[in-house]
């Protein structure tokens, strides 16, 4: 999961650096995004079904030797063009990345402790946001930021060749299944829904804070970068802890309530350009209530997946997610060319509006129909 999204975090952390060693815009920076996740989007519905036809160790090996390709593209990219074909080619992991983990966990995890476990993978994605905003970081102070994306490169293979050594064999494949619609459709739209407002505004934050810390804020680029890394590190708590809170009956009301937490995150940020210090305060409530929601979203999927769903349902899940990260960026990207970060961060505080009422909707729907106390489903022999 961390490095099926770290060119994301990578490219927000360096973003400074790009600016200055590529010369690239802001508003491209936020076009890098608008192309990863767009592809990842279009991609996530076939992913899904891939996954659940191939198994998860083949998907994770397959995501990590494509992300080590990704890596090593951006680091060696001369200028936009290359940047934003290594970006699309990026989207590919990012598609298998939740159905993959999913069914992994599906099959190895017993029901009880799913909840925690997802939790903690999902966090794999805000480790690496603490990855690149801490540690590459730094090392791109030293020997420049396209060595610190080889590093990741490499990184990427050498854990690919782990995933193919160390993991559980793939079952024989199933019978192929008739042909199921891509179209989301009950729960899974409504977390789609909520899914997409919740990404616009996640992306514009992993993509626009660091070069918010230099431009508004006088922070220096490595001081920035740990922006990122801080976000990564709560996000990773916020994770674990809300998935694990979020049992049958109390975990249909999270997401809308996660979100509203995540409209005071936007606000926090709003409100550093006069109190300057209050950016780390709103880092930090980005990763608890707003990185949080998508993992409680993914552990609704699971608990609720019709047998032999959980990888497209949660493929459909995800491409909401990312449809949202692809939008999300680009908007805010108007604003920040001009510098007009504090309408962005408003911007970004509509986006988790709309989502927590998404959210609380759908929440009073279910209730209404009485489906949201049902215990876990299963996948056939997990």
């Amino acid at each position: 999961m961390a490095f099926s999204m770290l060119q994301l975090f990578l490219l927000g952390a360096l973003g400074p650096r790009l600016v200055d060693g590529i010369g690239i815009s802001p508003a491209v920076l936020g076009l890098t995004t608008t192309i990863g996740f767009g592809t990842a989007a279009v991609l996530s519905p076939a992913g899904g079904r891939i996954v659940d036809r191939i198994g998860p160790r083949r998907s994770l090996v397959a995501l990590l030797l494509v992300s080590a390709a990704a890596l090593a593209l951006i680091g060696a990219a001369p200028g936009a063009g290359l940047l934003l074909g290594a970006v699309a080619l990026g989207g590919i992991p990012q598609a298998l990345a939740n159905p993959a983990t999913n069914k992994a966990v599906l099959a190895a995890v017993p029901p009880a402790r799913r909840g925690a476990v997802t939790g903690l993978k999902q966090s794999g994605v805000q480790l690496g946001a603490f990855v690149a905003g801490l540690p590459l970081a730094a090392l791109a102070a030293g020997i420049g930021w396209r060595g610190a994306v080889w590093t990741a490169s490499g990184a990427a293979l050498l854990a690919g060749g782990w995933a193919l050594r160390g993991l559980p064999a793939d079952p024989p494949p199933p019978p192929a299944p008739a042909r199921t619609s891509f179209v989301p459709r009950g729960m899974v739209a409504w977390l789609a829904g909520f899914s997409l407002f919740l990404g616009a505004g996640i992306a514009s934050v992993n993509t626009y804070l660091a070069l918010y810390g230099v431009q508004r804020l006088g922070m220096g680029p490595t001081q920035a970068a740990a922006l990122v890394a801080v976000l990564g590190v709560a996000g990773i708590g916020g994770r674990v802890a809300w998935s694990k809170a979020a049992r049958p009956g109390l975990a249909e009301r999270l997401p809308g309530r996660l979100a509203v937490g995540a409209v005071g995150a936007a606000a926090l940020l709003a409100a550093a350009l006069l109190a300057s210090p209050l950016v780390w305060v709103g880092a930090v409530a980005v990763g608890v209530f707003a990185v949080s929601g998508n993992a409680v979203s993914m552990v609704l999927v699971m608990q609720r997946a019709a047998p032999g769903r959980a990888g497209q349902d949660s493929a459909l899940v995800a491409a909401g997610f990312f449809a949202g990260f692809a939008v999300g960026p680009p908007l805010f990207g108007l604003f920040a060319q001009s510098g007009r970060y504090g309408s962005g961060w408003v911007l970004v505080a509509a986006e988790f509006a709309v989502a927590a009422a998404v959210a609380f909707l759908w929440s009073v729907r279910d209730r209404r129909d009485g489906r949201g106390r049902r215990g876990d489903r299963q996948e056939p022999g997990a």
